[in-house]
């Protein structure tokens, strides 16, 4: 896939943020209902926008977020512990996943096919360390173990992969719409200057 055009990346990157406000930060995200769609945000940006900088603007986002949501919305700081440091990583995995998979993505079936694989495998992947970080280093369990470890894992792991494949799944359905639409508007272009 080509990069985005400034006016396009402009309305991508907006569009994102304005996700990442209403599902993260818990007063609006409760209100909607919706669930968070931070993970989906990360490879997402990674897949459409690319950019490095973009990526830290949005770690930057999802912390203030957690930072406000704390010390003026009254959500509980369970949480926040040493590990909260491997977010980060955590979300690197889903936009560093995405970025790679881009250069493949087409609007076609076998491209949003290998396109969500990705997403599977890297949503995947970015649960199991912050879950792991959160479990292992975060001091909330007196005595760790694997057992118990893998038990939460498979827990919480499918609703966190299933809700971010969710919202990559809207994205691609969308990407596909755009595509369909400018190649719909280009014919039609064509066909008016013919006349």
């Amino acid at each position: 896939m080509k990069s985005l055009s400034g006016s396009r990346f402009i309305l991508l990157f907006s569009a994102l943020v304005l996700v990442m406000l209403t599902t993260r930060f818990k007063h609006f995200g409760d209100m909607l209902h919706l669930p968070d769609a931070s993970m989906a945000i990360f490879f997402v940006g990674g897949l459409f926008l690319r950019k490095h900088w973009a990526f830290a603007v949005f770690i930057l986002l999802a912390v203030g977020l957690d930072e406000v949501s704390i010390h003026y919305a009254g959500i509980s700081d369970f949480c926040i512990t040493d590990a909260y440091a491997f977010l980060p990583l955590a979300y690197a995995v889903l936009w560093y996943g995405g970025r790679l998979y881009s250069p493949r993505l087409h609007a076609d079936g076998w491209s949003l096919l290998g396109a969500w694989c990705v997403a599977l495998i890297s949503a995947s992947l970015s649960f199991a360390v912050s879950n792991g970080s959160f479990y292992w280093l975060g001091g909330r369990y007196a005595n760790p173990h694997m057992a118990e470890y893998l038990e939460r894992l498979w827990q919480w792991g499918p609703l966190f992969v299933r809700t971010t494949l969710g919202y990559v799944t809207a994205a691609l359905v969308a990407y596909v719409m755009g595509s369909l639409l400018v190649a719909w508007y280009g014919a039609h272009q064509s066909s008016a200057a013919r006349t």
